[in-house]
């Protein structure tokens, strides 16, 4: 047994101060960190108008997520970077330096000028702040959770681990409740404005908190003991290719992310979209739906971190995914019908269907300079107002109401305001309407309690994988080995999935089509999991059998 097994073996579990300063500090520096990376998602609206404006809502809204997706591609690049860094220099030094490029960059973003003043400069700039920001998060969450695991004996390991993985949640309602303070305390033009900008400078300010506790911290002592014996690795991107049976344990490290991660962003970030667009909703009770499901959830990132330390962490991850296969789609479809009823009644009373020739619509044809067909344009209106609609084959464009024929005699097609006027004039003498709105106050009760229902779900996945990961791996190559494969998954997966979502619903013009991809994804971690996931109680990597 090497000396860092020996450290990793050793039962002194954290007590008292120990548990509150390394557990706090490296909870806290995540929830900073994940708060400057989901400020983009929670105010991609205006950062949309800013930074991309057009007249197309649609690709607005694939352009902003595009920009968010780009942030989360880098993710792996950055994985490979600090990891090395990490089981080189030492996992406390590595996530400071994370923490500290994470605050600037997202600080940066709200030094940006519109795209008004600078043109296309402004959301070239915000691309690189975003590359900034995914190269940090890679480092990032790969060093707190191992710093923590690496604290802990194997029987608490799930249970201290699993406040990085509530952490990543806190990240998300530190953000909401953020912008829900500006827009109290900042007057509604002067936020759509200038006010979205303050929460992301206040990232200066949690970027020294996060400093000021990391700091007081020591340095890792299973990396300590490695470094005092001389076994850290001379190159751990390369021995995480090629120590025996770690491309097997890469493997199903990635296929459980992907399923994970899936789940988060569909649980939060995809019903944020989708009742703010679709559904038409208020910007500030979806905020406030949110920030609610998502403190409630929280707990049983917990629950579940500790439930592992006693069953296992095989179990409530490959059941969280089963049960979102079942549950996934009718949860969705319970938060449509209650977030805007009007919508869901006249959708079946009164539906469209759409006929005609090349009835295909390209969402990004403004962008690439590619012909729209007049059948894609009325497709275009249907699906930036989020209606769902049948398509019928015929000679020539027309579109029906509740089995009614729309006349568009007279209007000028290649007019987009006439277009859009007519067609809106036709849906609105059938019953739809197109005005903001706030559900009454049970529906948004029954929409909390959906989104919590996948929140938990989300728990079951994500609440015990830190400890699992680390455990997977040998101590001298985990920050790499587990960095790696953990931010393929959820950089390209997940951090791609608000966009690939959106663009399946507008090529679709059904709202809940894009809900295949987190479904396929979550299928196929079931199958890895149940493949390669190991049975039984929690242990450290040098008491499990070589995976071959």
């Amino acid at each position: 047994m090497t000396t860092a097994q020996a450290a990793e073996g050793n039962e002194n579990d954290l007590s008292g101060s120990e548990v509150r300063l390394v557990v706090g500090a490296s909870s806290v520096g995540t929830i900073f960190e994940w708060y400057d990376f989901f400020i983009y998602g929670t105010l991609s609206g205006l950062i949309g108008a800013a930074f991309f404006p057009g007249e197309n809502a649609i690709l607005q809204t694939l352009l902003v997520w595009a920009g968010f997706a780009i942030g989360f591609g880098f993710r792996p690049l950055g994985a490979i970077l600090f990891g090395f860094l990490g089981d080189r220099l030492g996992r406390k030094y590595t996530f400071l330096v994370t923490v500290t490029l994470m605050g600037v960059a997202t600080a940066g973003v709200g030094l940006v000028p519109s795209a008004e003043s600078i043109g296309l400069f402004a959301p070239a700039i915000v691309i690189v702040l975003r590359i900034l920001q995914g190269l940090a998060l890679g480092g990032e969450y790969g060093g707190a959770a191992i710093y923590v695991a690496e604290h802990a004996a194997p029987s608490r390991r799930g249970f201290y681990t699993s406040f990085i993985q509530a952490s990543v949640v806190g990240g998300f309602v530190l953000s909401i409740v953020v912008v829900l303070a500006c827009r109290i305390l900042i007057p509604e033009d002067a936020f759509a404005d200038w006010g979205w900008r303050v929460p992301f400078l206040l990232s200066l300010l949690l970027l020294a908190v996060s400093l000021w506790m990391r700091l007081r911290l020591s340095e890792s002592p299973v990396f300590k003991a490695m470094k005092e014996a001389g076994e850290t690795s001379g190159n751990p991107f390369v021995e995480s290719f090629t120590y025996p049976g770690n491309i097997k344990r890469i493997i199903v490290a990635l296929g459980v992310t992907a399923g994970l991660t899936t789940i988060w962003y569909t649980a939060f970030f995809t019903t944020l979209s989708f009742l703010k667009g679709p559904m038409r909703m208020e910007d500030r009770p979806v905020e406030l739906i949110l920030l609610v499901a998502a403190v409630l959830s929280m707990g049983f990132y917990i629950y579940f971190g500790r439930l592992s330390d006693r069953i296992g962490r095989k179990i409530p991850i490959l059941w969280g995914n089963v049960a979102i296969l079942v549950l996934l789609f009718p949860v969705m479809w319970g938060i449509g019908a209650l977030a805007n009823p009007q919508l869901a009644e006249t959708s079946r009373t009164a539906p469209v269907s759409v006929s005609g020739p090349e009835c295909v619509y390209n969402p990004f044809a403004d962008l690439t300079g590619a012909d729209q067909s007049q059948c894609g344009q009325l497709l275009e209106v249907l699906t930036g107002y989020g209606i769902s609609y049948e398509l019928e084959a015929a000679d020539s464009v027309g579109m029906r109401v509740a089995d009614r024929a729309v006349a568009f005699d007279g209007v000028d097609w290649q007019d987009g305001a006439a277009r859009k006027a007519a067609i809106t004039v036709a849906l609105e003498s059938e019953g739809y309407s197109f005005a903001k709105q706030t559900p009454p106050f049970i529906n948004v009760i029954g929409i909390v309690a959906l989104i919590v229902v996948l929140g938990i779900l989300s728990a079951a996945n994500y609440g015990p994988v830190a400890a699992l990961l680390s455990e997977m791996f040998p101590a001298k190559i985990r920050y790499s080995s587990m960095s790696i494969p953990y931010h393929i998954g959820a950089g390209y997966f997940g951090g791609f999935l608000p966009l690939i979502a959106a663009y399946i619903v507008a090529r679709t013009g059904n709202v809940y089509a894009g809900l295949w991809y987190t479904w396929g994804f979550v299928a196929m971690a079931v199958v890895i999991c149940a493949w390669g996931l190991k049975s039984g109680p929690p242990r450290d990597f040098e008491d499990s059998e070589p995976t071959t």
